[in-house]
């Protein structure tokens, strides 16, 4: 057994959960990862509180001040912690995935605030621009009223704390986004308060060099098709409007489909220059969280990474050199299970989606 695998046992040992195991006939990375998409599941009413949080200007001034858009869902019970839940590349609060994993948090008695990134649907037209891996200044002032909401549930509910414990969940590049703030608080602001409680992370990029290396594939023409297209869409639609050349650049490519034709000539077109990065490989390096993780992780929030060895778009290969390095490390405070399968953001079992299942009862290891 080498280190990987104990570790992996000894979580599970530690959160007495059994291993995943791909359920027919969903099997192997692709089908895994495509499952959202294929099968809709029956959910709750999509009727959160609407919470809009004022957030500043991008920091290169191409976007002014706005509003981030999210819905809170709370239990019937007195909430036993909030959890800010973030989605990724190209989602919303909407997506069926991430509303999904809301409902079993919310059902286990969980209140949950599911934000809308800067340009994600339904909250395009409260803020101007598009989101990156690292958006600091959009996500301090959501942390700030999180932290409020967390004093007005408790006050509400007539608990004799004064608040409860703030968690954060992030799928896919929303996890990356979390694991940024928190990383920048670490590194530039001396405070005893962390931004979170506690932290877990479904399928997102440490090393976005290698995602970027990994979608731009041929085997995966199809997935980085779909999601430029949700990107382009995004941008183009923005109320607050777009620069002559960045318009240019997106209509050739929804004209003739060869003008822009991957992930990184987006990010090198529209995400690197409006959150000031001299380029895309500036931006990449800059906001890849693998290094300071390896430097800070005993200073994190208790933080989980569920990452899956088949996931199409994200290797694994920086996941699992982090954990060889945090077996060295005894007063980590993240824990990373890396699944044989599972997809991107998949893990769908016989009884339900396991990587929900898995955030859920870390959450309630960590607050019990």
């Amino acid at each position: 057994m080498d280190a990987k695998d104990n570790s992996n046992e000894k979580l599970l040992e530690l959160l007495q959960i059994s291993p995943f195991r791909q359920r027919f006939p969903w099997i192997g990375g692709d089908l895994q990862t495509l499952r959202d998409t294929l099968r809709t599941d029956r959910l709750p009413n999509n009727n959160g509180k609407v919470i809009k949080i004022t957030i500043p200007e991008i920091p290169n001034g191409s976007f002014g001040p706005g509003q981030l858009l999210a819905f809170l869902d709370t239990p019937a019970s007195p909430p036993l912690a909030l959890v800010l839940m973030l989605h990724g590349l190209g989602g919303s609060s909407q997506r069926q995935g991430l509303r999904r994993m809301a409902a079993t948090l919310e059902k286990a008695g969980f209140a949950v605030l599911r934000l809308n990134l800067r340009g994600a649907h339904p909250g395009r037209h409260l803020a101007g621009g598009t989101y990156a891996a690292s958006c600091n200044s959009d996500i301090r002032p959501v942390l700030i009223r999180a932290r409020k909401i967390c004093e007005e549930l408790c006050s509400s509910s007539n608990q004799k704390e004064k608040s409860i414990p703030l968690l954060g969940v992030g799928i896919s590049l929303g996890g990356t986004i979390l694991l940024n703030a928190c990383l920048e608080e670490i590194l530039k602001h001396d405070t005893s308060k962390p931004l979170l409680d506690g932290l877990a992370c479904t399928s997102s990029p440490l090393n976005l060099v290698e995602s970027s290396s990994s979608i731009e594939r041929p085997r995966n023409k199809i997935y980085q098709r779909w999601l430029l297209k949700r990107l382009i869409h995004q941008t183009l639609e923005d109320p607050f409007g777009i620069s002559d050349q960045e318009k240019n650049r997106l209509k050739r490519f929804s004209k003739n489909n060869n003008y822009i034709r991957t992930i990184r000539e987006f990010d090198e077109t529209i995400t690197a220059p409006r959150w000031g990065y001299k380029n895309v490989d500036s931006y990449y390096l800059k906001a890849s969280p693998y290094s300071s993780l390896v430097d800070n992780s005993r200073k994190l929030p208790p933080t989980l990474l569920l990452q899956a060895k088949d996931d199409p778009w994200v290797p694994s290969n920086a996941s699992e050199k982090l954990n060889s390095h945090l077996s060295s490390i005894k007063s980590s405070q993240l824990k990373i299970y890396i699944s044989k399968h599972g997809g991107h953001n998949g893990f769908h079992a016989i009884d339900g989606c396991w990587g929900d299942k898995l955030v859920k009862t870390w959450f309630n290891k960590l607050i019990n």
